[in-house]
């Protein structure tokens, strides 16, 4: 980890105001829509249809941050093919957590500066003492950092990768458009399912609103609930630490512990049973058997030992 932050690290926001605003949409819009999801249930118009249309935006959009953003944009855990980055770039962007390379750039800060000056969303730096004090550092990691600029990662310094990707920066610059589809799909699987405009609006509402809600409070809790509570099985030098009941609904990105102890690694899942909890970990070992990915980073219990010893 880095010793101390610069003016070098930090990107300033083009268009604060602009950024909040937006912010502020996509956070509180989904919940508004959760009226819409009780009436729909109190009027029976809840149909299997919809539960179908939102688990599968919940896993395609899920594994294009855990497997696409996360673990080979930013970790390089395994290499692939260009098709595949493409993939892997789009669904993560449909996910609407914010364009790849500024997520990229941003998660590598986190790990840069973890749990010290300079995260731009550590619960544990400058947010008082007591109840009180961790209450608000735990806002402030979840969903709070969003609306703040201050710490915010230069992306020349931290994602030079994928500023200088043509496929990366295109992917960046119609951000909108992949948007936009993965609003469109849920509307159009709805229809095929239900067969209805009613079916194609409720698809919608599941594999759009209640999907985007449950997906990005999810991935918030990995930087909020996953550096304050669960276990800590490696001095990883930081307060990650590992929440079991999160591991299945992220996609195994809740061993945060194991993942700052060795952050390269395909796997978050070390134990035998967390690799069970590790959906990305799963797919990335299904994805190397048919050869779409390789070289994929595996840390051996040799490595593990050496690292639970201290050497």
């Amino acid at each position: 980890m880095s010793s101390a932050v610069t003016t070098q690290d930090i990107e300033p926001c083009a268009n604060e105001r602009a950024d909040r605003i937006v912010t502020g949409v996509v956070t509180i819009v989904p919940f508004l829509l959760l009226g819409v999801v009780v009436w729909q249930a109190w009027q029976s118009l809840l149909h299997w249809h919809d539960f179908v249309v939102f688990g599968v935006l919940y896993v395609v959009t899920g594994l294009g941050i855990t497997v696409g953003f996360h673990r080979y944009f930013t970790h390089r855990a395994f290499r692939t093919s260009r098709p595949v980055r493409a993939v892997l770039a789009v669904l993560g962007t449909a996910a609407i957590e914010g364009p790849i390379t500024a997520w990229v750039a941003d998660h590598r800060k986190h790990h840069a500066f973890s749990d010290q000056h300079g995260d731009p969303h550590s619960p544990h730096v400058d947010h008082g003492r007591g109840l009180r004090g961790a209450l608000r550092g735990l806002v402030h990691a979840h969903v709070g950092w969003l609306f703040l600029h201050t710490q915010r990662a230069n992306k020349q310094r931290y994602a030079p990768d994928l500023v200088a990707d043509p496929l990366i920066r295109f992917v960046d610059r119609t951000t909108l458009l992949w948007i936009v589809l993965g609003l469109v799909a849920p509307f159009g699987l709805g229809y095929a399912l239900g067969g209805t405009l009613t079916a194609a609006l409720t698809g919608l509402l599941w594999g759009g609103a209640v999907r985007i809600l449950l997906l990005h409070h999810v991935t918030y809790s990995i930087n909020s609930l996953c550096h304050f509570f669960g276990r800590r099985r490696f001095d990883s030098g930081d307060e990650s630490r590992n929440l079991a009941w999160l591991a299945p609904l992220s996609f195994g990105e809740a061993w945060h512990n194991n993942h700052h102890a060795f952050p390269t690694s395909a796997a978050h899942g070390l134990r035998w049973y967390e690799r069970m909890l590790d959906p990305s970990a799963l797919v990335i070992g299904a994805m190397e058997r048919v050869g779409l990915v390789w070289d994929v980073v595996k840390i051996s219990p040799e490595r593990q030992a050496a690292k639970l010893a201290g050497t």
